[in-house]
């Protein structure tokens, strides 16, 4: 291939949004990341209107162009907070070649992002199209999977909960000081070897309510359109007081669908969580409006069932698993500590 990855120019527009649109299609020179795309608001291309829709300062889009064509574009989002940049999409088109040029845009965005210091790097993305053995390739690992779980705006939402049921639920908004109770509840219900790659700080789950995107999911990328609230239910039964489960709300400000992640102790029932949640997105909406009713996406990672259950009676239907994937730009290395001698 004798074309050249470049960073995209504001002339680069007009073909990018074309691209991108025709990357959502079933089109058989087209590869994309492949999210569930049978919903006209849930393709990634629907998602973020163009390409460079909500294109923020710090974020980078990537193109390949051969012979003045653009056949490619990977779009990336950069956390500025943990040094972490997640890839939000990711297209290629061409007789036979889309899947070279994609990995030539991902080998070119690992070389950038060492020079600008990046740590970690993210990607969410299906199983088909070649997805998964692109990334991993490029040396990606696989860590985990997530079910997309959708309730449509067919079913109307819930009432919203009266201050009396909340507080005899013992669910309340979220607080800076929990930040280690939640830190402990995350590492009670995720695998050992999936705390150690994400590497969260006191310091990420201090931020809850504040879009935060602890902890991190496939749909990370649509909570910048969603003004984020976060809630704990809590427990005394055993003794003193403590978190149960996490409940974060984005409650879209375009016209996306809503955001709703839940994370909870094995024995915990979440369906009181997921009630309350649904309740509060239908008073946002309710209140004049200023709020689409777009449907609501949840996603749920495998190891976290029976959440997933729980949603679906809530009237939550399964769109699609996909994968979860990161690279790490870093070398991890033993912390010093004392050790016995002997003289």
């Amino acid at each position: 291939m004798s074309g050249r990855v470049r960073l995209a120019r504001l002339t680069d527009l007009a073909a990018l949004g074309e691209l991108s649109r025709l990357s959502q299609q079933e089109h058989v020179d087209a590869r994309s990341l492949g999210f569930p795309v049978s919903r006209p608001r849930i393709g990634v291309f629907s998602l973020f209107r163009l390409p460079l829709g909500a294109f923020r300062p710090n974020d980078l889009l990537f193109v390949y162009e051969d012979e003045r064509r653009i056949s490619g574009l990977l779009r990336v989002e950069r956390d500025a907070s943990r040094d972490e940049w997640t890839i939000v999409e990711l297209d290629g088109i061409g007789s036979g070649d889309s899947g070279d040029t994609r990995f030539r845009l991902v080998q070119h965005l690992l070389r950038d992002g060492a020079k600008r210091g990046a740590i970690r790097f993210h990607v969410a993305c299906s199983d088909g199209q070649g997805n998964p053995e692109l990334f991993m390739q490029a040396g990606f690992a696989r860590y985990g999977q997530e079910r997309l779980l959708f309730r449509g705006t067919e079913q109307p939402l819930p009432q919203a909960w009266s201050d009396d049921q909340t507080r005899a639920a013992g669910i309340r908004p979220c607080q800076p000081l929990d930040a280690l109770p939640l830190a402990r509840l995350y590492a009670t219900v995720t695998p050992a070897p999936v705390v150690r790659l994400e590497s969260y700080r006191l310091t990420d789950w201090e931020r809850q309510g504040s879009n935060s995107r602890v902890p991190r999911s496939s749909l990370a990328p649509i909570l910048r359109f969603a003004e984020m609230e976060s809630y704990v239910q809590m427990s005394a039964e055993d003794g003193p007081s403590q978190v149960q489960a996490l409940l974060q709300l984005g409650v879209a400000r375009e016209e996306q669908p809503h955001y709703l992640k839940v994370m909870a102790r094995a024995e915990t029932d979440v369906t009181p969580l997921v009630s309350f949640g649904l309740g509060l997105l239908g008073a946002r909406i309710g209140r004049g409006g200023s709020c689409p009713d777009n449907g609501v996406l949840a996603p749920v990672r495998t190891y976290e069932s029976p959440i997933d259950r729980r949603l679906e009676d809530a009237g939550f239907v399964s769109l699609d698993t996909v994968t979860l994937l990161m690279k790490e730009a870093v070398v991890r290395v033993a912390e010093p500590a004392l050790v016995p001698a002997v003289r």
